[in-house]
Order: C-alpha cells, then structure tokens, then sequence
C-alpha cells in the first residue's frame, strides 16, 4: 500500500470513478492503465479505475481525482489517500466465459449485472461482454436471467392491481405513436399502464419527445407513483427513471457500433415492462422491406423468442406482426405527431385512419389478453367505444395534467411543399428517408419541424399535386432538405 497527496482534477468523467497516477507511481503499484485501485481515507472506501500520464505536473507523491471519485471521497487537499491495487471483478471470468461460448448461470449474470451498476467494470471489459453476447448468443434462459438481473439491480415499480398493462414496437416506422393513443384508452377503461418510453435516436421522434410536447416526461419514481395513483398511468421518459441502470449503461457502449445482440436487445425490452411489473404485454413487430424486420420468417423468429422469454418471467404476451411499408399517421415530428393523435382522441374530421385503426386494433389485442372477453369482437367493441365516445380524450387529458401540462409549440414558420413530377398511383414510401428529411428538418430537437405526408401508398395523384410538406424552425435548413434526395421518397407509377 502506498499514500498519495490528492489533486483535484475539475472534470467530470460522466459515468465511473477514475483516477490518474504518473508513470513512476503506477510502476512502483504495479498497476496499468483500466486496472483497479483501492483508495481509502479514514473510513472512506473507493475503488477506481486508473489511468496514467506522463505529464509531469502530476508529481510521484500526487494522485489526480476526477471530479466525482473527489466528491464522492469527499476529500481536501490536506488529505492523504492510501491506495492499493484492487483484485479483479469476479465479473471477468464470467466475461470470459461468455467469450468462450459458455452459458451463463442466474447467479453469474447476476454478478456481470451488478458490476455494471457498481461502476466496477470498465467500458472495455462491458464491450468484450456485448461481444461475447453479439458472437456467441443468448439463450432465452439467459436472456431472462439477464432481464431479471438488470431490474433486481435498478429498482421496480409496484402495483396493487392483479392485471398491469405494457406495449412495445422494435421501431423502424416514422409516426407510429400508438401509445399515446393505447394508454388512455387503456386506463380509461380501469386498467393501469405504466408506460416507460424512449427518445429518438435515429428517428424523427420517440415517443417521449412526442409526448413532452404536451406533458413533463422527466419524473422519478415517488412521482410516477402519485401520478398512476391520480390518472391509473402514464407516458414518461424511461432515461429519467432509475429503473434498468444496467440497461442504460450496456446501451451507451452498445452504440458506437450498433451492436444489437438479439438476447440482449430482448433483454433491453423486458427489462423494462419488468421494472414496472407488467404482467399483460403486447409487442409490435413491423415488417417489410422499409422496416428493422424485413422477412415473415425473421419476424416469426423474434416473436417465438419473445414469447418464451415472456413465459420465463411469468408474463402473458400477445406479440402482432404489422405492415412496416410506409409511416402511420399524416405527422412525423413531435407536434406533427401529437396533432394526428388529439384529432384521433377527439374524434375530428381528417383524422389519420391508419394510426386509429391500428390503437384500436391493439387494445382489442390487450383487452383480449385479461381472459375477461369470450369472443374477440366484443373488446374490439370496446375498445372502439372508450375512443369514440370521447372518454379516452378525457383520460388523456387527465395523464397530461397529472405529468404536468406544457402549451403546445407553434409549427415552424418556414416550409418546403414537394410535389408529384408525374400522376399515377403511390407504390412505395421510403420510410428511412422520409426520416432522414424529418430530422434534417430539425426534429425531434426542434419540437415545430417535421413532415406532413399528404398521400399514402395506394393514393392517386396529378402531376403538381403535393406528396409531402417539410416545417423548420431554421430557414437554413430547407437548404439542407434540398441537399438530399427528397424526390426519391415516393415511388409513383
């Protein structure tokens, strides 16, 4: 063991406990660059991760502390911080053995798990563990291990009520903001629907950037609480809640190279219905050529997997296979998106068929699931009431006032109209560019930038006739808009 002087080093590394020793010091500790050190003063006790310089301002009696591992040992530089080396997470040998092509045991995914949420493994030692997850598999049982792991190490949420409800869609599809229809139908109707969602990434908009035009998304748990207590659900943002810390983590190293293991992105999904106690669960799969799914037989896959997934956690699953060949909706962007579901809730003229047609379509598939409907046409029958009858507008209201009304944001004032260079019929949209021209546009940042599809597949046009219009905030960046191949987004023939 050795004692250091410390020095405050004012930069916050964002995720880990990290500190720096020179090259002298590290020799003498025997200690390389990502190992781990033991640092303690008085009673205080941390482990952190080393990284080592050869600048030679940090002298060989002075440890540099990044901010957080200096707040959380809550020291001064009167201080003096003895160190030394920490043994290896038990975690890596099971790391290892993934690599290996091993199966994995509850309890050793459990320690994987752990050690993530502890910052005891560094991004390199999670990476190899995504690796081994992306070239070896999961197998459902350790894809439920994982799931049951990654909540017992975040946090849960409980409900009184025997049936709680959840829904999920992989993606892939611009304005398929189903949930923001389903859980005020849902609730409506007596149920509660915790709902966790995410924001956009890749997309024009996720759910909770919709949704945060309307209402606060960012809420903890004790919140949450109060206000499915007030309304019987809600739409948050699941980044702001501290329910799959694992996940979050796992995620972030994840995404530089958009490694999506299967196991571990069914793990991803479940863990999150899980930490709210979702035991009645639909799942949306979109598929064809325009979305993340593009064959029957792929899709087929994942759905078998999800429901023995589903099985091993003791949840009732309904997973639906749905067309991913063009948006839902006329909006894409999040006022876009909250405008198409407001008409649909209050039952106004023009409002978008498909985006009505397909929430009803899944709550019927919900409400089917309790096993308190004999013959499937008469939750459909409800299902179609709660909305036409207006209740579910209520309902809706009701969440948004429990999370905390907003005032809606104006459209952006600068337009780009794009129109059909010849007549005949749609036969294709392209959903990833629509996309990438949606967020071009400015969204989901700019909450008034977006599209407004004007024809969907099917449709008859004239030459001149608008296909789509673009908002922006920014007139800028209709420039960018134009730098794209926005014509190519429809197929007329």
């Amino acid at each position: 063991m050795m004692s250091f002087k410390p020095k405050r080093i004012p930069i916050r590394v964002g995720h880990r406990y990290v500190a720096i020793l020179n090259e002298t010091s590290a020799e003498k500790l025997d200690v390389r660059a990502s190992e781990r050190i033991d640092l303690f003063v008085g009673k205080k006790e941390l482990t952190a991760i080393v990284d080592i310089t050869d600048n030679k301002e940090l002298k060989d009696n002075q440890i540099g502390l990044f901010a957080e591992t200096w707040d959380k040992l809550g020291v001064t530089s009167r201080n003096t911080i003895k160190v030394k080396v920490a043994p290896k997470p038990q975690a890596d040998q099971h790391i290892k053995e993934k690599l290996e092509g091993e199966r994995l045991t509850a309890k050793e995914m459990d320690i994987i798990v752990k050690d993530i949420v502890n910052d005891d493994l560094s991004d390199i030692e999670m990476t190899y563990f995504v690796a081994g997850c992306f070239t070896r598999g999961l197998s459902d049982r350790e894809t439920a291990d994982l799931t049951k792991a990654i909540v017992k190490h975040g946090g849960k949420l409980t409900f009184r009520h025997k049936i709680v409800m959840d829904k999920h869609c992989i993606g892939g599809v611009p304005g398929n903001r189903t949930t923001m229809l389903v859980v005020p139908m849902i609730t409506a109707l007596g149920y509660v629907m915790p709902k966790t969602s995410s924001r956009a990434i890749t997309s024009p908009s996720g759910t909770a950037d919709t949704m945060e035009v309307v209402a606060n998304v960012k809420n903890d748990v004790d919140t949450l609480k109060k206000i499915a207590k007030k309304a019987g659900g809600f739409i948050t943002w699941g980044g702001g809640v501290d329910l799959a810390a694992a996940d979050d983590k796992l995620i972030r190293v994840r995404y530089p190279l958009k490694l999506d293991p299967q196991g571990m992105l069914l793990a991803s999904i479940m863990a999150k219905k899980y930490s709210v106690s979702s035991n009645n669960v639909i799942i949306d799969i979109p598929m064809g050529d325009q979305g993340k799914v593009k064959t029957k037989k792929e899709a087929n896959v994942l759905k078998k997997r999800f429901l023995r997934i589903a099985k091993l956690l003791g949840m009732k699953m309904k997973v639906v296979i749905t067309s991913a060949d063009q948006p839902v909706g006329y909006g894409i962007g999040p006022l876009f998106e909250v405008e198409d579901i407001m008409k649909i809730l209050k039952n106004e003229p023009g409002a978008p068929e498909d985006l009505k047609k397909k929430s009803i379509m899944l709550v019927t598939e919900l409400l089917y699931l309790t096993g308190k409907y004999k013959f499937k046409y008469q939750a459909k029958k409800e299902a179609r009431a709660v909305l036409e009858t207006g209740k579910a507008w209520k309902q809706f209201q009701k969440i948004v006032k429990a999370q905390g009304k907003k005032r809606l944001p104006k459209r952006g004032e600068h337009t780009f109209v794009v129109k059909a260079k010849k007549a005949g019929t749609i036969k294709s949209i392209h959903n990833k560019l629509i996309a990438n021209i949606a967020r071009t546009a400015g969204a989901p940042q700019d909450k008034g930038a977006g599209i407004i599809i004007h024809k969907k597949i099917g449709d008859i046009i004239k030459k001149g006739e608008p296909l789509y219009t673009v908002y922006t905030e920014n007139k800028t960046r209709i420039t960018y808009v134009k730098k794209l191949q926005y014509r190519k987004a429809y197929t007329i023939k």
